[in-house]
């Protein structure tokens, strides 16, 4: 998938919806000393229906061109940017609330999903908060699973979430810098629900041309500022799609320093709730960005220290996929790598958890004309394998391309290696005669 343009519009008023919801430089590809937005930024709604009608188009193509086949999305193209960083805001500040009073219990260091609050301490630490009276948050529970084992672990409180921004009353919590009450969704209003509601109704388009077509979804990844959003809406959508079968993949960036706790939280979800976990592992392609944004607007840096702690990072989670597929049956992987470790430590796994090529529960891609001595042999030895293909204005599509060159390092040795095999097998052919036969 390419990146297109930044649209421009003819409506009335353009220019000032335009200037408003312009590129920050935030936002943008710093490659090269020159910042550019890979992203999409739009003046008005109808900028993401149209993009939505150019992915309906490619789902149709994808359809037509193979069977199993995917198509890939970005939901920068169906949603206002501005709108995905509020809201991954708000998401982070509420898992962030929870580890917060985890560490208070002394829980801090544990692995997401070992991490538990009791269900008695933690009305108790809400009430001393004045976020909540015992009564009320005892209200939260009634109706629901949460709490039935007298503990709330993540989910649960992912899920709590949920429940209580459909309420009228703010959610409070504390602010770490000030130690004051603010309301969660400060700035998140009804324009941001409204934001909510369109988005999600375009993904519920796009997945129901999917299944109509026999074609699944992969919903790309994005900057990590974003990436928080995309998932819980992408996760929205598994949970409506996914009941029978794969449907939508989510897309996890194995630099990141949480990668292992998103997969692993999203699998246990998927088991909990009994629909089907789809997933595109890649190592990740904003690694400068992120870094540079990091450093100049104070946080910590999300990326995990060095490329090798990257290699274990994408080994951890697809060995924890791998098994999820051993034990369940209901999950599936795209390996998308041009790694041939990675790929030669997937065929392994495979084998020694006995899953067969033909359970089409794991598949391989590379891009388009990259690592073809990595594709054409695992076509030939009967796994589902893929060519990711980028469309768009070569303008869009190169920057692309050159952050895929950084993810992938060593691509041109690679790429060296592959020329001297093509050349040695023209040679063979030529020798015996076959130049234009196997």
């Amino acid at each position: 998938v390419g990146h297109g343009p930044s649209p421009s519009s003819s409506t009335p008023g353009a220019e000032k919806r335009e200037k408003q919801y312009r590129a920050h430089q935030g936002f943008g590809d710093h490659h090269g000393g020159v910042t550019r937005a890979h992203t999409y930024f739009y003046a008005d709604e109808a900028k993401c229906d149209q993009h939505m009608e150019t992915f309906l188009r490619c789902i149709d193509a994808s359809s037509g061109s193979s069977e199993d086949g995917f198509s890939a999305i970005k939901l920068t193209a169906l949603a206002r940017p501005q709108f995905l960083v509020r809201f991954s805001e708000v998401l982070v500040k509420w898992r962030r609330f929870f580890h917060q009073m985890a560490a208070e219990e002394g829980q801090a260091g544990r692995a997401v999903l070992d991490t538990k609050l009791e269900v008695e301490k933690l009305q108790e630490a809400l009430a001393k908060l004045g976020i909540a009276s015992k009564t009320e948050s005892q209200q939260w529970f009634t109706g629901e699973n949460l709490g039935t084992s007298g503990t709330v672990d993540l989910l649960d409180w992912n899920s709590l979430f949920d429940s209580r921004t459909k309420l009228s009353r703010p959610l409070l919590i504390p602010n770490r810098k000030t130690g004051q009450l603010e309301p969660l969704l400060l700035r998140f209003g009804e324009e941001e629900e409204l934001q909510m509601k369109r988005v999600l109704q375009r993904m519920d388009v796009l997945a129901r041309r999917a299944m109509e077509k026999g074609v699944r979804l992969m919903v790309d990844a994005e900057q990590s500022y974003f990436q928080p959003a995309i998932s819980h809406l992408t996760v929205e959508t598994q949970r409506r799609f996914n009941r029978s079968q794969p449907l939508i993949y989510n897309t996890y960036q194995c630099y990141l320093r949480e990668a292992y706790n998103n997969v692993t939280g999203d699998v246990e979800l998927s088991r909990r709730e009994g629909w089907h976990f789809g997933t595109k592992l890649v190592r990740g392609a904003y690694m400068e960005q992120e870094r540079e944004r990091a450093a100049q607007m104070g946080y910590e840096d999300p990326i995990n220290p060095t490329y090798e702690k990257t290699n274990e990072m994408y080994h951890r989670c697809l060995d924890y996929v791998l098994e999820e597929i051993k034990q369940s049956r209901k999950a599936s992987v795209m390996v998308a790598s041009h790694n041939e470790d990675t790929v030669k430590f997937t065929l392994r796994r495979m084998m020694e958890l006995g899953i067969h090529p033909s359970d089409k529960k794991v598949c391989f891609g590379q891009l388009l004309g990259m690592c073809d001595q990595i594709t054409f042999p695992l076509g030939q030895a009967g796994f589902p394998v893929y060519k990711y293909v980028p469309y768009g204005p070569v303008k869009e599509v190169l920057p692309y391309l050159s952050r895929r060159a950084q993810e992938n390092r060593g691509f041109m040795q690679r790429a060296n290696r592959e020329r001297d095999l093509l050349w040695k097998e023209v040679k063979r052919r030529l020798l015996t005669g076959n130049l234009f036969s196997p």
